[in-house]
């Protein structure tokens, strides 16, 4: 099965290149060179896409704001950003939206393609290999593993990124012990360094707060070592 990519890139020759080398590697890419433009396309068929590529500085709409508008619209699909805006603040905001991935230009198109695969690796409903009633209690809560929904007692759903999934999970099989930083990152990202290690901490700070108020759950800093996911 082909996976269908959408780029979106206003750079004629960064996107001719890119779209190219994609299709060589045999994905499906719809190219878009504007943020309207591209949310449009995307809206016409939102489960058509497994992965959306986006660049920031757009014209009509930028790429945070169309990132924005797709999670309303698909909250499962994952996105990375394809930027020139290497800001520590750029790269923290567009986790918070919800990216998988944020790549600086210039960029390597095989790494660019290894982190789309490695996305897509995580994401379940991609490659349609889930099961029934695939889910795990977490303290009164039940995370579905299907679904990428986690239900609290009141039913209230939160819809998990894939990464926010592999890191959830990664948690909970290595409950109410010490874990390394450095193990969560190179298992769960693949990679250690700054960038990462930033993504874990807004990746923690936003688990806390969709276990606000489980008197259950805690994630216990343990400083110069790492975290301790506290089940009960």
């Amino acid at each position: 099965m082909k996976h269908h990519i959408l780029l979106v890139e206003d750079e004629t020759d960064l996107g001719n290149v890119v779209k190219q080398y994609l299709e060589l590697m045999d994905f499906t890419v719809d190219w878009q060179q504007n943020g309207r433009a591209a949310l449009e396309a995307f809206a016409a068929t939102p489960q058509a896409w497994h992965i959306i590529l986006i660049d920031i500085n757009l014209p009509e709409m930028d790429g945070f704001e169309l990132a924005q508008q797709v999670v309303k619209i698909q909250p499962n699909v994952p996105f990375l950003f394809l930027t020139a805006r290497g800001e520590k603040k750029d790269r923290l905001y567009g986790l918070k939206i919800g990216a998988d991935d944020y790549i600086v230009k210039p960029f390597d198109v095989d790494e660019l393609v290894l982190r789309i695969k490695n996305i897509l690796k995580r994401h379940q409903l991609a490659n349609g290999n889930t099961r029934p009633n695939n889910a795990i209690d977490l303290g009164g809560m039940r995370f579905h593993k299907d679904s990428l929904k986690l239900v609290a007692p009141n039913g209230k759903e939160t819809i998990l990124t894939p990464l926010e999934s592999d890191l959830l999970l990664h948690f909970y099989h290595n409950s109410n012990k010490v874990i390394r930083r450095e193990d969560i990152l190179h298992q769960v990202w693949g990679a250690n360094d700054y960038f990462v290690g930033r993504s874990l901490d807004v990746f923690v700070s936003r688990f806390r707060k969709y276990f606000q108020g489980n008197e259950n759950i805690s994630i216990r800093n343990v400083y110069g070592i790492g975290f301790m996911f506290n089940l009960s």
